[in-house]
């Protein structure tokens, strides 16, 4: 009979409470995820009960108020406080998400707050994303044409054309929708994610680029597109409103349309 075992240290365990300060009259509780690479410790749930009346409205908030004036050792990533770096994705609630825009009140009883799942942990809410990157930079997302530039202008497009741009060129590469997706938890070597999905298919449907038949060819591949099963976590997730899915499906039917 085969016996599965996790590693170690995939069982998380109870942290250090952090009560909150006498007198607080508006007080919620966030249980945070906590791993250092410097012992040899599983990883923890610290517990830190905060006044939300004395902070801002959102998760970030208290994460930053947490690390100034509670735990100075909380590690995470946070930049632009706007949803425009994408820096402060992790998984608050189950959801993958940006702690900028979300907002403490529009949850309920404990808050639970996690790295970005299925990708290594640097430290705490930080997840090593050296792969996703890599796979981004592997479709080339940049224009790409052989033809010289007008000479006194841009290289233009309709509005029709411009339009069909909508809905990839904001995407922040938070990478929300790939760690969601359960495809890129089993062949995250090989699967390229939603996200780089999204962004090759940006380029694809840019009228100016002119190697669409190449990127085509790039991915025409068993896993680097076809093992998307369409399971939709990752338009769900998006914290941008995005729909990765539908991108990943325009690929598939460009794939067939070429082969007619």
């Amino acid at each position: 009979m085969v016996e599965l075992k996790l590693p170690r240290n995939s069982t998380v365990g109870k942290g250090q409470f952090f009560p909150a300060p006498a007198g607080s009259k508006n007080v919620r509780t966030f249980k945070i995820y906590r791993w250092t690479p410097d012992d040899d410790s599983n990883p923890v749930m610290d517990t830190y009960e905060i006044d939300i009346d004395s902070i801002g409205p959102m998760v970030l908030d208290a994460l930053i108020h947490i690390k100034n004036d509670v735990d100075p050792t909380l590690t995470f990533r946070r930049s632009c406080r706007e949803g425009i770096c994408g820096s402060c994705a992790m998984n608050i609630d189950g959801e993958n998400t940006l702690a900028c825009l979300k907002p403490v009140r529009d949850m309920q009883g404990d808050i639970l707050i996690n790295p970005l799942p299925h990708m290594p942990i640097v430290k705490d809410l930080v997840s090593n994303l050296d792969g996703a990157y890599a796979q981004l930079r592997s479709i080339e997302p940049w224009m790409k044409a052989d033809s010289a530039p007008p000479p006194d202008g841009e290289r233009l497009q309709s509005p029709e054309e411009r339009a069909k741009l909508d809905g990839m060129w904001e995407c922040i590469l938070c990478f929300c929708c790939t760690t969601s997706c359960p495809s890129y938890w089993w062949n995250g070597d090989r699967y390229l994610g939603p996200a780089t999905l999204l962004a090759a298919y940006r380029w694809i449907a840019d009228s100016r680029d002119e190697h669409q038949g190449d990127r085509l060819d790039a991915l025409e591949d068993t896993f680097k597109l076809y093992a998307c099963r369409t399971i939709m976590n990752c338009t769900q997730t998006c914290p941008k409103g995005l729909n990765p899915a539908k991108a990943i499906g325009r690929i598939k039917e460009l794939q067939v349309e070429r082969k007619l």
